[in-house]
């Protein structure tokens, strides 16, 4: 990909929103969580995560080891999927091995600095109706909203120059003729004609009301075109998980953290339970339901128990690499006047968008939200997308030197990244807090096999593979499942797997109750 990339990877949120018609919608009071910070676990870049203490569950056995559904882990696909089926008045229990909630989406706090762990760029969390984001849809069946601050608008920083990218099908014309041509112009303006009506298309089956089995037939619904907006939570991605850990509570579902699974017990061929690493063992009366990459899950599994065909094709799925991350706090003096909340930086139009060091994206949330740093202060979050090569780090001991000269010589692109960004003023050396995550840190924090961002299937060629497997009652949702990688798509999977195991008439009450 040369330069004709920026309409993929610039605008590829902006496009995405686009054709899943996300809207604005309602907003109510934040809610903060303590989130305080222990020094003695380093978890994501090795710092601990801390959570509110009621949640929290020891070492020791669960008190009520069984449920209708086990859900393996509270990524947003978990969440979604354990929040809907608590909404149905299925007895659901989440087990999460870490000592907070929401995986990838957790956010964590440091001297008062509250960070994103990973998705930084929203949009349609506040929309309601047929056609909203996946995620939005599952929080408002739970009664629950995030407030957020809206834009339109993010930097972008090309080997060209610099210019102020505005989301829509249209203002991007004028950056294209001016930084790459009128051919430019035309191909965009052939791929929005392309585009806009396979968007209709698609939403014309509201996500929520999409099951994994022959019940679908029972509810569609209408066409709808909607508008878009891009929007970040008041309180940080965890307002998120906030909002979803609240709906699974209200409606009697359970959250046990420290809860790592170590096996998915296989019984007459059926997914029975789990065991966990503590040695307990946790039934599940009608189904395990993975939120684990789909070779974390295959390994959760008694080799016996695996057809090959199903154990040949998850092996054979090539990965998407894994990341750099750079987490800063700062002194708001020493960035531009005019911050904005997003930047993107690409190095060098020849090597590609995808890539390793190459590009960069930022997000500076506290330009938007109270509480997320110091008074005065900045937070700020810097990462390759999904470019950093496993192979660098394999085998690395982290309490090494070679690891630490490494750390330090592959963030070096996101430091030049950031100073780009804020301007002339920013001294990294000034910072208050510098934190470097590495694929090492995925591998080991966010349970990803080699620390990878999910499946790479390339559209047209292959296609995510849907939430049942093989083995009875055993169902994966999350980045390895259909529709696929992101917070929609993976809210919209674990939705999926909720509504296929209720009936037909649970669910179309469901729909009827939200309005879909």
């Amino acid at each position: 990909m040369k330069k004709d990339a920026l309409l993929g990877h610039e605008l590829g949120e902006c496009a995405t929103a686009i054709a899943l018609g996300l809207t604005r919608g309602r907003r109510r009071k934040p809610r903060r969580v303590d989130r305080s910070w222990n020094p003695l676990h380093y978890a994501f870049a090795e710092y601990r995560l801390g959570w509110d203490e009621r949640r929290l569950q020891e070492e020791h056995a669960l008190e009520r080891p069984e449920a209708d559904v086990v859900v393996i882990g509270s990524g947003l696909g978990g969440l979604c999927c354990a929040g809907l089926l608590a909404r149905y008045g299925q007895d659901v229990l989440v087990l999460e091995s870490h000592d907070r909630p929401g995986g990838a989406a957790h956010s964590f706090d440091i001297k008062g600095f509250n960070f994103d762990s990973g998705p930084s760029l929203f949009s349609g969390l506040q929309s309601r109706g047929p056609q909203a984001n996946p995620l939005a849809q599952v929080l408002d069946a739970l009664g629950e909203s995030v407030p957020c601050a809206s834009y339109d608008s993010w930097m972008v920083y090309v080997p060209e120059g610099q210019f102020l990218s505005r989301i829509g099908p249209t203002d991007f014309l004028k950056d294209l003729d001016t930084f790459i041509g009128a051919d430019a112009v035309q191909e965009w303006k052939k791929l929005l004609d392309a585009v806009i009506p396979i968007s209709a298309a698609a939403m014309a089956l509201p996500p929520l009301s999409i099951r994994g089995d022959l019940g679908v037939l029972s509810t569609a619904a209408e066409w709808y075109k909607p508008g878009c907006s891009l929007e970040y939570p008041v309180g940080g991605s965890g307002a998120i998980i906030d909002a979803l850990v609240r709906g699974i509570e209200k409606f009697r579902g359970r959250l046990a953290l420290r809860a790592h699974v170590d096996k998915i017990l296989i019984e007459n061929g059926r997914a029975v339970g789990v065991k966990l690493q503590s040695g307990q063992v946790v039934r599940a009366k009608k189904a395990v339901v993975s939120n684990a990459s789909m070779w974390d899950t295959l390994d959760l599994l008694p080799p016996d128990a695996v057809p090959k065909s199903y154990k040949d094709k998850v092996q054979a799925t090539p990965q998407c690499e894994s990341f750099m991350h750079l987490h800063l706090g700062f002194d708001a003096e020493n960035a531009r006047d005019d911050l904005g909340i997003h930047h993107i930086v690409v190095n060098d139009w020849n090597k590609g968008v995808d890539a390793e060091q190459n590009v960069v994206l930022i997000s500076v949330p506290s330009v938007f939200g109270k509480g997320l740093a110091p008074p005065g202060k900045h937070v700020l979050h810097a990462y390759t997308p999904g470019t950093e090569p496993f192979s660098f780090w394999e085998g690395l001991d982290r309490k090494s030197a070679e690891y630490r000269r490494l750390k330090e010589e592959r963030s070096e692109v996101m430091w030049k990244a950031v100073e780009l960004a804020l301007g002339p003023r920013f001294n990294r050396e000034k910072c208050d807090v510098k934190l470097v995550g590495t694929p090492l840190t995925h591998k080991r924090f966010l349970r990803r096999n080699r620390g990878t961002y999910g499946p790479a299937i390339k559209a047209g060629e292959a296609t995510f593979p849907g939430q049942a497997t093989p083995i009875p009652q055993l169902f994966c949702c999350g980045d390895s499942t259909f529709p696929g990688i992101g917070v929609p798509a993976v809210a919209a999977s674990g939705a999926i797997v909720a509504n296929t195991l209720v009936s037909v008439s649970q669910h179309s009450e469901l729909l009827d109750a939200v309005g879909i």
